[in-house]
């Protein structure tokens, strides 16, 4: 098993703070990739040396989930290299938001405010610093007064604009921080069954007969994208479902084999891995922006929903949650996701024809979004995939 926090090697606090403290100093030199043909290119290093390049701690952005996402992605490659750099970098952005006394300036009341308090957890593992575990506590408790459903599911914020709503993209933001959490603070008993509840609830209102899941649920059918009926957004976004994926197979690598709700998590898993087989796209590998439209007018396929589907199947294979041939689907799309990658004349990767993010809509609001490269969804997503594939 491959979580994070199973297979760190602890570096002293005094290397944390004497590498790298600065941006793009000492040490990101042994980032670069080796020379060579693009075969033998270490991809993971490559972007992160690039990434580590392009930006320093203080200016890769705010407290949000890309950045969250990409950093986490960060730590699986220094779980790998051991390049303390790496660390320290990621420390040294969090130390930006958390006080001495462990007080974090943020607010918590949206999902996706706490993706990144995974961050939290693991520096906590890695230095024993009681500043993280207070920190990390504090998105602990939000979860207590969190509102939700009527049948236990998180909102995907507590704001007028997201009341009552279930939205794929919220399971990812919240269920590894629990799982995390509880293994590092010894909450196991509370944050696995949470984790199982959540994962199921949202299944229940959002996975389809194709396996796959619609956008978002509005218990309340009143948001502007609700059918009146079910309260189902319109469309099976991709990355929606990626983040759904991924979620459920750390959710399965975590809780124990007994608990109660885990054979329902396979079920949805074999179902949701079916329906990414029937999609995905022959040519490339790739799955497309609205993933079961793959001929109407417009659609295309996307690169950071590509990278976490080839990342949950190949894992799910692996793990023998599902069938060994969905090895040999998540293998195709590695390689469609490896054509979107490249180094440049200044020796930095691009990732190319990254969505960025989204609310939620209908198919024309999809296919109109901006096609980036670089963006930390796509970043982070393809380090995942990366590190998995090694």
């Amino acid at each position: 098993m491959r979580r994070a926090l199973r297979r760190v090697l602890r570096i002293p606090l005094v290397l944390l703070v004497s590498s790298l403290l600065a941006a793009g100093g000492a040490g990101v030199a042994s980032a670069r990739p080796a020379a060579g043909s693009a075969a033998a290119t270490d991809w993971s290093v490559a972007v992160v040396h690039s990434t580590m390049k392009r930006f320093t701690p203080a200016t890769i952005g705010g407290w949000s989930y890309p950045v969250g996402l990409y950093l986490y992605g960060q730590y699986q490659v220094y779980l790998r290299t051991h390049d303390a750099s790496y660390l320290t970098y990621l420390k040294t952005w969090v130390d930006r938001f958390v006080a001495a006394d462990g007080t974090i300036n943020q607010s918590f009341n949206s999902l996706d405010s706490m993706l990144a308090g995974r961050l939290l957890v693991i520096l906590h593992h890695e230095t024993g610093q009681a500043k993280y575990a207070v920190a990390a506590a504090t998105i602990r408790k939000r979860l207590d007064t969190y509102p939700r459903t009527a049948d236990g599911g998180f909102w995907h914020a507590d704001t007028s604009s997201r009341a009552h709503q279930l939205w794929d993209d919220g399971l990812y933001m919240v269920v590894p921080f629990l799982l995390e959490y509880g293994k590092e603070f010894g909450d196991s008993s509370y944050t696995d069954a949470e984790a199982v509840k959540q994962l199921t609830v949202y299944a229940g209102h959002l996975q389809q007969p194709n396996g796959l899941l619609q956008h978002a649920w509005d218990e309340s059918k009143t948001a502007s994208w609700a059918d009146p009926r079910t309260g189902l957004s319109p469309e099976q976004w991709c990355r929606a479902n990626g983040w759904y994926g991924m979620a459920l197979v750390t959710a399965l690598d975590d809780v124990p084999a007994d608990q109660p709700g885990r054979a329902a998590l396979l079920s949805s898993l074999n179902r949701f891995a079916a329906g990414l087989q029937q999609y995905q796209d022959p040519a490339s590998g790739r799955w497309y922006q609205v993933i079961d439209k793959p001929g109407a007018a417009g659609n295309w396929t996307e690169t950071s929903c590509s990278s976490m589907f080839a990342y949950t199947l190949n894992r799910a294979a692996r793990e023998s949650y599902i069938d060994a041939h969905y090895a040999a689907v998540a293998q195709k799309a590695y390689s469609g996701v490896l054509a979107r990658i490249s180094l440049g004349k200044d020796g930095l990767t691009d990732l190319t024809t990254i969505s960025v993010g989204t609310n939620v809509g209908d198919y024309a609001y999809y296919i109109a979004r901006t096609r980036a490269t670089d963006d930390f969804h796509g970043l982070g997503s393809f380090l995942l995939m990366s590190e998995q594939f090694r």
